[in-house]
């Protein structure tokens, strides 16, 4: 079990482990800042795809070296996305990762089955923040791509989470399914979905992980808060993954830990044959790091 990125990233030096990505629309100073670094650190190779000539001016900015790099000049944001998903449908590269471009056009490369076919039939593509947090690995789902699951989605959101915990050394995780309140309340789905999948891993339908919920995420985070509420979970205090009830609650709480918690974080596409590298502009080149490394366990 890794209990920060620096041990993630000791161990892909140790094993010897490095990976090509393909970055599209690489004109973007974090994005490029966050390769260099993995390229430095000797963890990654690049394919830099998009205006040359200011990927040129950032790297010289960088102080780092463009003839490390193969660059394919590319104007077109769309386009960018695509070389660098062909790329990869090629093994040419490893993995795609999002630069300075509208998610929705990166997403629109991603999830062309006919071209690409990186979400298997009966996959669901969703996406995970992984965090630092009380010296451990925390993963928290779905973030920036499901906006309303169902019960049947959620489902396939803890596996995607379930597998992305295993690459991390987090064996049979334990999985907090939140909701504003930790009792079942028909008017509100999330906490009917929430005792759904508890029961459901209770009878075996979900296999390799623990879940439990509805919890608040007070009780979820907290082993003394859930006390103070009498409820006993194997669970509460110790969750290795977060189930968000919607895209909305996902998406504030990841912005609340970066702003105002400052949390040390990486976002991942799951669900995918291959691992993505799909970042928010406002991410720190650090996290944007962070982000390839948790990608090439994925590989």
């Amino acid at each position: 079990m890794f209990h920060n990125f620096k041990e993630v990233e000791k161990y892909i030096l140790d094993q010897g482990i490095k990976k090509r990505l393909a970055l599209a629309n690489a004109h973007d100073e974090d994005a490029l800042e966050a390769v260099v670094m993995a390229v430095r650190k000797g963890v990654a190779d690049a394919t830099l795809i998009g205006v040359s000539e200011k990927i040129l001016a950032i790297l010289d900015k960088l102080g780092e070296d463009s003839a490390r790099y193969e660059i394919i000049d590319c104007k077109n944001e769309r386009e960018a996305g695509q070389m660098a998903c062909q790329m990869v449908k090629d093994q040419k590269a490893d993995m795609p990762m999002k630069g300075l471009m509208q998610t929705a056009t990166f997403m629109r490369c991603i999830l062309d089955k006919e071209r690409y076919g990186f979400v298997p039939d009966g996959s669901l593509l969703s996406q995970a923040t992984v965090m630092e947090y009380e010296d451990r690995l925390m993963i928290v789902t779905d973030c920036a791509v499901n906006v309303s699951p169902d019960y049947n989605d959620k489902v396939k959101l803890v596996k995607n989470a379930v597998k992305l915990a295993g690459k991390l050394r987090i064996d049979c995780p334990k999985v907090a399914v939140v909701a504003p309140v930790e009792t079942v309340n028909p008017k509100m789905p999330a906490t009917v979905d929430a005792a759904l999948l508890s029961k459901a891993a209770e009878r075996g339908q979900i296999k390799g992980c623990i879940i439990d919920g509805p919890l608040g995420m007070d009780n979820a985070i907290s082993e003394e808060a859930a006390r103070h509420k009498g409820i006993h979970s194997p669970v509460a205090g110790h969750p290795d993954i977060i189930l968000m009830p919607d895209l909305c609650a996902g998406n504030i709480f990841t912005k609340t830990i970066y702003y105002f918690a400052h949390l040390i974080s990486a976002g991942t596409l799951t669900g995918t044959s291959c691992p993505v590298v799909m970042t928010s502009r406002t991410d720190s080149p650090e996290d944007k790091f962070n982000s390839i490394l948790i990608a090439i366990m994925q590989c």
